[in-house]
């Protein structure tokens, strides 16, 4: 490599990038992800959204908290989650142009 070449990340720090991406890779996680980016949400609401049972749900939460994506908070007997990673705005921005173009006037 010469000091002209592009710096490329750490392919550690892709390997990571890339087991984030898995766990984004699914339709209800994507839902539930465009959901929190408008608020926070209880398992409940997000479960009936998606028309999935609740366990599962929880189970796609959990698997998107491990990656960093979402925090939760309890309110009384209520949990309510919300996203932790700013940056999951831009990638759904992404998403949603790509694959949800604006309908032509």
């Amino acid at each position: 490599m010469t000091q002209d070449d592009p710096k490329f990340t750490d392919l550690e720090a892709l390997g990571e990038a890339a087991e984030c991406l898995r766990v984004l890779a699914h339709p209800h996680r994507l839902r539930m992800i465009q959901m929190l980016l408008s608020g926070q949400f209880t398992v409940s609401e997000l479960a009936e959204s998606c028309e999935l049972p609740t366990a599962m749900a929880s189970e796609h939460l959990r698997l998107m908290q491990r990656c960093g994506f979402l925090t939760s908070e309890k309110e009384g007997r209520k949990v309510f989650y919300k996203v932790a990673e700013p940056h999951l705005e831009k990638i759904m921005r992404c998403i949603e142009e790509r694959f949800d173009p604006p309908d032509p006037q």
